[in-house]
């Protein structure tokens, strides 16, 4: 694609030849003759000198070095778009493979795509342009909504309920059992019924092997928008606010709810029944054991606020020596102590 038609279907200013080849997009240090790459972070200003791209995305005022530049206001979104226009998303054939098998009462919507071995059970309604791939289990009385695509092995338990635009990756399971189990006097567990639902709605992605229980009463909900990685556990009752960022191996313990475009970071746990506000951010492996107020950034194990924990960690890595400077000032004050006792 030209450069110049690429500008126009990104919607940017360029500045450069408008017949320059462009052949794919890759990183900057990926980047080879014929790819263009983008600059969205001022650290990285540095590669502008070492990169093979045939052009950059960029900031309005960023100096390229005279390399071609498509000018965007957001280079990273305007990347992503691109990303698009050369790998666009495959989707199979519409039909249903002669191997799955589906519950008479099942109700497909129109352009579905049914991969081998997938599993339909009673009751399930399934909206308009779902693609379901092999292996696939919906379980009985599950309802989803449009353009729904579930990867392989991704499983959906009984009577979930799945908005529109809504993507599984590979290994996930909702709706499995939260949970739940009674102590009883001889040391062993009585398991509790869980009986509530899961409900996702529209626009939700959860990657791969990621697990979202159902609740023992009521419902386990992640409202639009929110995103979570690989490897996340949300326990049963949970509420995720919208457009929330859960990475990977976060572990949020039951009815626990989370505002709206929180972000937790990579290990972060969360113990349950506690309430964390709109905006929050908690940083890698913290731990949070009571609430969180709004627009607050955390850190650490227990969590306090993160300026406070840099302060903290800077402090700790100096204690051996602090210790000694304590050790020696007592030393000295005792032998004070000593020579003026009559």
């Amino acid at each position: 694609m030209k450069l110049g038609a690429l500008a126009k279907r990104l919607e940017c200013q360029m500045e450069g030849p408008a017949d320059l080849e462009i052949t794919g997009v890759a990183g900057m240090d990926e980047a080879t003759e014929g790819e263009i790459t983008f600059l969205a972070n001022p650290k990285y200003l540095a590669k502008l000198g070492t990169t093979r791209a045939a052009a950059i995305i960029a900031a309005q005022d960023l100096d390229t070095l005279g390399k071609p530049v498509l000018r965007s206001a957001d280079p990273y979104l305007t990347f992503a778009r691109a990303l698009e226009v050369f790998y666009p998303p495959q989707r199979p054939p519409v039909g249903i493979h002669p191997t799955a098998v589906i519950a008479p009462d099942a109700k497909l919507g129109r352009n579905s795509s049914i991969g081998p071995y997938v599993v339909i059970e009673e009751g399930v309604e399934l909206g308009d342009d779902c693609v379901l791939k092999s292996f696939v289990v919906i379980y009985r009385g599950a309802k989803i909504g449009d353009r729904f695509l579930a990867h392989s092995h991704a499983v959906v338990r009984e009577n979930v309920r799945i908005g529109n635009d809504v993507i599984l990756q590979n290994g996930v399971v909702i709706g499995g059992d939260g949970f739940g189990f009674a102590p009883l006097a001889d040391g062993t567990y009585y398991k509790i019924a869980q009986a509530g639902i899961v409900v996702i709605e529209d626009g939700v992605e959860i990657q791969a092997n990621s697990c979202i229980d159902r609740a023992a009463v009521g419902e386990t909900r992640l409202h639009r928008g929110v995103k979570v990685d690989n490897l996340v556990q949300v326990a049963h009752g949970c509420d995720i606010g919208e457009n929330t960022l859960l990475c990977s191996q976060v572990g949020i313990a039951g009815s626990t709810k989370i505002g709206r475009q929180v972000i937790l970071t990579g290990q972060v746990g969360v113990a349950g029944h506690l309430t964390i506000g709109d905006h929050v951010i908690a940083t890698p492996q913290t731990g949070v054991p009571n609430d969180v107020r709004p627009h607050t950034t955390v850190s650490g194990s227990p969590a306090v606020d993160h300026e406070l924990w840099l302060k903290s960690s800077a402090a700790y890595r100096r204690l051996p020596e602090m210790f000694a400077a304590y050790r020696k000032a007592r030393g000295l004050l005792e032998k004070a102590g000593e020579k003026s006792s009559p």
